[in-house]
């Protein structure tokens, strides 16, 4: 047996890859500077030390080698800790000093090595003492069998004699619920009392909020007292109290609703739900609220964020992924770091919560988020992880907290299903207080909350629920026979109802279907309309079929179209027929044997009505509308049409589609009208279009809140900053917009002149990857890192992170990335859009178009996403930005989208530069700004 010395490190060069150059320090400590293409030679000879081993390869165009990735060692040492997948990053994130160049990051990585081997081998200095000695030391026994490179150097440093040739693969240690708490079960809550909030309640408890020493802000405070109009008591029934609040950025809305928001809740032992639209909100909500309750432990208790079951972790899932560990050898560096992290989150909310996004791109999806519940299989109560599920839990400290977080889906989703939350355990109380922050993405929540989509995946998924896994290697996938069987086993009709579901589900599409609808060989009634779809949306493009999309109005069909709708309208109501059997059944054998039933097989089954009436009243029931409508005409509210999605040139899945004309009529009927008070808040819900009325009509419109039988009240707050001072609006009109290298060198240019800080909105992916392909070397020389969606292979949320935190960084995404980002400060301080961005011309918008107003409907969404975009360069006090447009059809009646006393200046590119240059001084170098 040779031991590894308690504290050593790989005899491993260093490496960092730049964009043309790359930073290579040798085992001996010599430094070189190399071509890339030198570094891509030696990486293969012997695997480096490096931070992000699969953007390494990227950089140097390779597929892959074997190295020592120090983000793989970060996610063991200290998992759920952030950290910036990047040298800088990760070097930051252990407290090391920041590095000036390449060469410096990889003597910092070399640094950053050592200090995490020093930090495994002194527990008391890490992430918990003998605790997290002895679950490393199990973790990494396990991890090392499968073949993880420091997995020696670990277990050398806990103590452990390394043997040359690992042994046998064995599981062991990696079974984290063990040690995991469970939660308990508590009585009902009781409904909560109805007593108002005094706008002089919010104003202290905002004062309380902000504290003695804060810098007055009446604004804030004004938008908190008239917020307290939502907290009302409601006296009609379905006519809640609603307010529409506009708080231009810097007011500080989100201390102002939290005000109101909890003394209501405590006041009347009730929960409100703040509602937000981008997971970066809801994590910026989480943190405000330590100023209301600084304890952690009282904050646990009164504070829960909730989520869609698919954001979680599935112990089910890892534990049977861990079982498999012997046959798969090759999942074992995945699996041990999800343990790690598993044994450590807060909430095993795996996306955009304390897991690193990061290690879904390093590691694969299947055995990192792929580990969440995605199909809806959850046995619930039946799983021996139930009373250990990071899902079930979060649900019943929602139902006693004071303030819960979600997100738009989430309300709507809920509130459609009547109430329940997906747990185990009967139908829960509705929220009767909501506040949609965001609340210019209402409409779009609901446009998605409440569509219809008949596809080769949604019934793929169905077919999955139904029966299972199928085939060999198939994934987990419990069907209903498992999840239903034992609690039908005396009832005669209901297991005949149950073996008629899973003959009908054969009728859905299976595996391979797309393979045999392109071949023609399509088989069954699901695929044959499938097949006829396609064709009609083939056959009625001009032109080349895009790389990224087609569609097609649903009328007229092409021959044999309406014959295959009706074969499929059958087979689902076949379907459908034994399904209302069984639910008929098993919610008989529930009041028949209500007081014979224990707690947990009544919560179960409660759970499998719910999911039945999902799966059979509301989808197939949707879907057979649907169908008939192909033979009739569409109902005058929705709008029907076919599309192929696509993935560069491939499809991926088609059929039709049925959304709202109006989505926000379904969200007042189900989520506002069953409330007793909504708040709908944004620093965008008004139009632009310097006509009051006409600016709340639209934001009344896009919130759905015109519906309403007691109109909104209307509160509108100006923002407190001096844009005319902190902003400058250029539109260039010298660049053809249609001439890519123009555009790159605009880009380039601008990017230049501020010193980085610049982020790129584009209308098309390809006309993004374009600019990137042509200038990310002269960035890159200028000292600027260029980052981009679509080209680094890293998730939105990891991009963004990076931007924000490298202030001599660009970013470049398409035109939704803008919701997303949340960059205070010097590191966003130059936007760029591409082109004006108008809404796509397709068949859902033209609808629309028509029913909201034609242009003005075209002009009010355009605005908006200006609005949005500008108002991402100013969020506090002394920030100061430049908003550059590179179209010159830009038309004047759009201008309103800027705030008042902003001048809008058409002019050249040459003098575009000059001024963002004089604007910000001479731009600073990237060397100056990382101070």
């Amino acid at each position: 047996m040779n031991a590894i010395s308690t504290l050593t490190l790989p005899n491993a060069p260093v490496l960092v890859a730049g964009r043309k150059q790359a930073a290579w320090i040798t085992p001996d400590g010599e430094m070189e500077s190399l071509p890339l293409a030198e570094a891509a030679r030696r990486v293969v000879l012997e695997p480096p030390i490096l931070c992000h081993a699969r953007a390494t390869a990227e950089r140097l165009g390779q597929q892959g080698f074997a190295a020592y990735d120090l983000l793989e060692l970060y996610a063991f040492v200290h998992p759920a800790r952030f950290c910036l997948p990047t040298p800088r990053g990760l070097i930051a994130a252990l407290g090391l000093p920041v590095p000036a160049d390449a060469m410096d990051e990889a003597t910092g990585l070399l640094d950053a090595a050592k200090l995490m081997i020093e930090t495994v081998a002194s527990p008391a200095r890490g992430s918990g003492g003998i605790a997290y000695d002895r679950s490393a030391r199990a973790v990494a026994k396990a991890m090392q069998a499968c073949g993880w490179r420091w997995a020696p150097f670990l277990l050398a440093a806990l103590g452990e004699p390394v043997s040359a040739e690992p042994g046998p693969v064995r599981p062991v240690g990696l079974d984290i619920w063990r040690d995991l708490p469970e939660w308990s079960e508590d009585a009902p809550p009781p409904s909560p009392s109805h007593f108002p909030v005094d706008p002089m309640e919010a104003r202290d408890r905002l004062a309380q909020l902000l504290g003695e020493n804060a810098e007055p802000r009446p604004s804030q405070a004004d938008y908190a007292s008239a917020a307290t109009a939502a907290f009302a008591p409601r006296e009609e029934e379905d006519q809640p109290n609603v307010v529409l609040a506009e708080a231009g950025t810097g007011v500080g809305k989100t201390l102002g609703y939290v005000a109101p928001a909890s003394v209501w809740a405590e006041k009347n032992k009730g929960t409100v739900w703040l509602s937000t639209y981008t997971r970066n909100l809801q994590h910026q909500i989480d943190g405000e609220l330590d100023r209301l309750f600084p304890d952690p432990a009282v904050k646990a208790q009164k504070v829960v964020i909730r989520k869609g079951r698919e954001n979680y972790l599935c112990l089910l899932n890892l534990e049977e992924a861990v079982r498999a560990l012997p046959m798969r050898p090759q999942d074992g560096v995945a699996l041990g770091l999800m343990a790690r992290w598993a044994a450590a989150t807060r909430d095993g909310d795996m996306v955009g919560g304390d897991f690193p996004a990061w290690l879904a791109h390093l590691l694969g999806r299947a055995r990192t988020l792929g580990l969440s519940d995605k199909r809806g299989e959850c046995i619930y109560s039946a799983c021996q992880h139930y009373h250990k599920c990071y899902v079930e839990k979060s649900i019943r400290r929602a139902r006693r907290a004071e303030i819960v977080i979600a997100n738009h889906a989430l309300v709507m989703i809920q509130a459609a299903l009547g109430g329940g939350d997906g747990a185990g355990d009967g139908p829960s109380q509705l929220p009767t207080r909501y506040v949609f922050d965001e609340g210019h993405h209402v409409f779009d929540a609901a446009d998605g909350a409440f569509a219809g989509h008949l596809t080769a995946q949604e019934m793929i998924e169905l077919r999955r629920w139904l029966l299972g896994s199928e085939g060999r290697g198939a994934s987990r996938a419990r069907g209903l026979k498992t999840r239903v069987e034992d609690l039908i086993a005396n009832d005669g009709p209901a297991a005949d109802a149950l073996r008629e579901i899973l003959h009908s589900a054969r009728a859905l599409p299976s595996e391979g279907w797309n393979t045999r609808i392109t071949e023609g060989k399509a088989e069954g009634p699901a695929e044959s309309l499938l097949a006829a779809m396609r064709q009609q949306v083939y056959a009625r493009q001009e032109g080349r079929p895009s790389a990224y999309g087609m569609e097609t109005e649903s009328h007229p069909p092409v021959d044999g179209l309406l014959a295959a709708a009706a074969a499929l309208e059958a087979a689902l109501g076949a379907l459908l027929r034994p399904i209302q059997t069984l639910k008929q059944r098993i919610a008989a054998m529930l009041d028949r044997e209500a007081d014979q039933l224990d707690t947990a097989t009544k919560q179960r089954i409660e759970a499998v009505l719910r999911s039945l009436t999902r799966r059979g009243e509301v989808q197939l029931g949707g879907w057979r509308s649907m169908l008939k409508a192909l033979g009739e005409d569409t109902p005058a509210e929705f709008v029907d049409w076919f599309a192929v999605d696509r993935i560069e040139g491939r499809d991926i899945d088609y059929g039709m589609y049925r959304h709202w004309v109006d989505p926000t009529v379904p969200f007042i009927r189900t989520v506002a009208e069953p409330a007793h008070g909504v708040l709908i808040t944004s620093a965008t819900l008004r139009d632009g279009s310097g006509e009051v009325e006409r600016d709340w009509a639209a934001a009344e419109a896009r919130t759905g809140s015109r519906h309403l039988a007691m109109p909104a009240v209307r509160v509108a707050v100006r923002s407190p900053f001096d844009y005319p001072a902190q902003t400058r609006v250029m539109i260039v009109n010298d660049v053809r917009k249609d001439d890519l290298d123009q555009v790159a060198a605009a880009y380039r240019s601008l990017f230049l002149a501020s010193g980085g800080g610049g982020l790129g909105l584009f209308t098309a992916i390809s006309r993004l990857r374009g600019v990137h392909a042509r200038i990310a070397g002269p960035l890159d020389g200028a000292g600027i890192p260029l980052y981009a969606q679509h080209v680094d292979g890293l998730d939105t949320a990891t991009l963004i992170d990076i931007f924000r935190a490298e202030e001599a960084a660009c970013l470049l995404g398409t035109d939704a990335v803008r919701d997303g980002v949340d960059v205070p400060g010097h590191s966003l301080r130059l936007l760029v859009f591409d082109r004006v961005p108008w809404p796509r011309p397709d068949i859902l918008h033209r609808a629309r178009r028509e029913y909201f107003g034609k242009r003005a409907y075209d002009d009010m969404i355009t605005r908006l996403r200006l609005k949005q975009a500008f108002g991402r360069l100013v969020r506090r006090g002394d920030d100061r930005g430049v908003f550059v447009l590179l179209d010159p059809m830009m038309p004047s009646r759009l201008c309103g989208a800027f705030p008042e006393g902003v001048e809008v200046q058409r002019i050249g590119l040459a003098e575009a530069v000059s001024r963002t240059k004089e604007f910000f001084g001479e731009a600073a170098t990237p060397a100056q700004l990382r101070g």
